[in-house]
């Protein structure tokens, strides 16, 4: 892999929910997936107000999803995750929220009452293999994360194994997604797994990677093969590194569904849009969230 064979993608504004403004990287044009990572959203930093300042903050309602585990990592602030498993859990930064929708689940996200300010942070999904795409449902939130100084990085082990250490994160797939963070200027190498494809994405501050200058809002797509990666990053920065062996499975991603067929995907969003109140056939009920569910919009061959 030569610095010619490197894809810089610059994100898409898109806003989610009820107003929060994101920026996505993947999927865009340039690059679908990165291993099972199938969807990269970086939010914020944003001023979510105190609970005195009348802001309502993030409120994204209740909402379905097939197919996939979805991964959410904050720098800063907090957001409360209920889903139709039951769960209701805060989480904070550092802290890793795992959900597995397998075959069906709903949640929604909220800035809660007693919150800090400013929200920064990012969500993914890891899309799930066939042998595991319709598995039963489930949620788990670890508190406490493997983390490495490597080089005057500081390395958070959110899910995989990377620097001798092992996420407790559940995965499908052979992957891996660390968080690298540099409070001072620094220049390091980390080894990588030459049969995974890689995907590195800034979150705050800057850096660099045989020549190429990264800033919040892009991704570097650095391909597979690769042993190691040398980088040179400016003081205060941190970057997502994301990793994993190519699916070889062709996928079909609509709203928040991944699935391998129209029919399918089709069938999700009448599903959900066809609930009674709060309730799916799949999907179950989020209770406790004080607004609607989002509607799922019908992709366009649905006719």
């Amino acid at each position: 892999m030569t610095q010619a064979d490197m894809q810089l993608i610059t994100g898409k504004s898109v806003v989610l929910g009820e107003g929060m403004g994101i920026v996505r990287t993947v999927p865009t044009v340039q690059r679908r997936q990165i291993g099972a990572w199938c969807f990269l959203d970086h939010f914020g930093p944003v001023d979510v107000g105190t609970p005195d300042s009348g802001r309502q903050g993030m409120r994204v309602g209740p909402h379905p999803h097939i197919g996939l585990q979805t991964v959410t990592w904050l720098l800063s602030g907090e957001i409360l995750h209920r889903d139709s498993l039951g769960s209701l859990q805060v989480i904070r930064p550092g802290q890793l929220n795992l959900m597995t929708s397998g075959r069906g689940i709903s949640h929604s996200e909220e800035s809660p009452a007693q919150r800090s300010p400013v929200l920064h942070g990012a969500q993914m999904w890891i899309a799930l293999p066939e042998h595991a795409r319709h598995c039963a449902p489930a949620f788990a939130h670890h508190a406490a994360l493997p983390v490495v100084e490597h080089q005057g990085l500081r390395v958070t082990v959110m899910l995989g194994e990377a620097l001798g250490e092992r996420s407790p994160g559940i995965i499908y797939s052979p992957l891996v997604g660390l968080e690298l963070h540099g409070a001072d200027a620094a220049e390091a190498s980390l080894p990588l797994d030459a049969r995974f494809e890689y995907g590195l994405e800034v979150l705050e501050g800057e850096l660099s990677v045989a020549g190429e200058t990264l800033r919040p809002g892009q991704l570097l797509y650095l391909g597979a093969g690769r042993t190691s990666l040398s980088l040179q990053a400016g003081a205060g920065f941190r970057a997502l590194l994301l990793g994993g062996e190519p699916m070889g499975e062709d996928l079909l991603v609509w709203w928040n569904f991944v699935g391998r067929t129209r029919e399918e995907l089709t069938q999700a969003c009448r599903e959900w849009n066809d609930r009674d109140g709060y309730f799916a056939r799949e999907y179950g009920q989020v209770l406790g969230y004080d607004g609607t569910p989002l509607t799922a919009p019908m992709p366009p061959w649905a006719g």
